[in-house]
């Protein structure tokens, strides 16, 4: 895992590169700390996103979540009232649009990795985006069916390499609150 200083090297020789194989770019990207409307995730989020389709079996749920992450304010909390715009978000239209989106989330919620409360827009209100390491792990913990050996030992492999300590460190450290969130004593 690279200190602060080493990751601020390492950006200042990239920005340098960059500069010199795209000189004057800069008015051309997306600069999260000038534009608003940005999202931060995981650097572990496309592999997150596989191992969730592959627990769906044979239901993508990767589009669901994305949009819902999408739609927090870095406070894993998300308001479920324009399902919707949620739907036509995650990619589906028609008549069937928030009846197919409403059915991903809740398999979402099934599989823990997040959870929704009711209020005044319904039973699906609210919903809080739990730390997809956790749940994944917690998951793997349990062997539950669709999650891979593979796909989780490459997680964990990315997220050693990235320092992810929700993902490496002992896990009755990481798990012990998710476990009791999740009513699980294991």
């Amino acid at each position: 895992m690279a200190s602060v200083r080493e990751s601020n090297a390492i950006a200042k020789r990239q920005l340098a590169l960059r500069d010199q194989l795209w000189p004057n770019a800069e008015l051309l990207l997306w600069n999260r700390k000038t534009n608003k409307g940005f999202a931060t995730i995981p650097k572990t989020f496309p592999l997150v996103l596989r191992i969730m389709d592959e627990m769906g079996n044979g239901v993508r749920l990767s589009e669901t979540y994305m949009t819902l992450w999408c739609s927090t304010w870095d406070n894993s909390f998300v308001s479920l009232s324009k399902k919707r715009d949620l739907a036509v978000a995650a990619g589906f239209t028609g008549n069937r649009a928030e009846y197919t989106w409403r059915t991903r989330a809740k398999k979402l919620a099934e599989l823990l990795f997040i959870d929704i409360k009711a209020g005044k827009s319904g039973p699906m209100s609210h919903a809080l985006i739990l730390n997809p390491h956790l749940v994944i792990r917690w998951h793997y913990e349990q062997k539950t069916p669709g999650l891979s050996e593979s796909s989780y030992i490459a997680l964990v492999e990315w997220a050693l390499e990235l320092g992810a300590k929700d993902m490496t460190e002992d896990p009755s450290v990481a798990m012990d609150g998710f476990r009791k969130a999740s009513g699980t004593k294991k």
